[in-house]
């Protein structure tokens, strides 16, 4: 083995005990002309279903809000809707193509295959991300600026 190809491993193997110490789906990463991108796959969807959804905090002084109704179960509904385009990666959701700009699309919109809907930011890129399918934008799942994870919903196409 060479010592290159040593610290290439050294490299790999560190990028997954972050990614396992963070809980992160995915990560990349591109030093000159080395390039390594780690994902890592979930148990079972079991696992996925377990986990909480994060709830903001009041803040300090603020007035206690009501609790929200239980919410319905869109997760469960978008997991088997063949409309719904999910996040190819982890980074962050712009819904136009730059800050002050039209967005994309909005609900009613029409779309072709292909045709970009929103942009990733991921490791200072930006990434278009296409319609899955030809329809109509049924609802829009992210808000601009928001942190998106890898398979995470973020249109439905009917």
């Amino acid at each position: 083995m060479t010592k290159a190809s040593q610290v290439d491993q050294d490299l790999i193997r560190a990028i997954a005990e972050l990614l396992n110490e963070q809980d992160l789906a995915e990560i990349e990463i591109e030093r000159e002309e080395f390039r390594v991108r780690v994902t890592r796959s979930f148990a079972s969807k079991e696992v996925m279903q377990m986990a909480a959804p994060m709830q903001a905090m009041p803040a300090p002084g603020a007035p206690a809000a009501a609790p929200a109704a239980a919410p319905a179960p869109v997760a469960e509904d978008l997991a088997t809707n063949p409309g719904a385009l999910t996040s190819p990666m982890v980074g962050t959701a712009y819904m136009a193509p730059e800050p002050g700009a039209k967005a994309f699309v909005e609900v009613g919109t029409k779309v072709s295959e292909g045709q970009t809907v929103l942009i990733i930011e991921a490791m200072k890129t930006m990434n278009q991300i296409p319609a899955h399918k030809s329809g109509t934008i049924t609802r829009i799942l992210v808000e601009d600026a928001q942190p998106v994870e890898y398979g995470e919903p973020l249109v439905v196409i009917e």
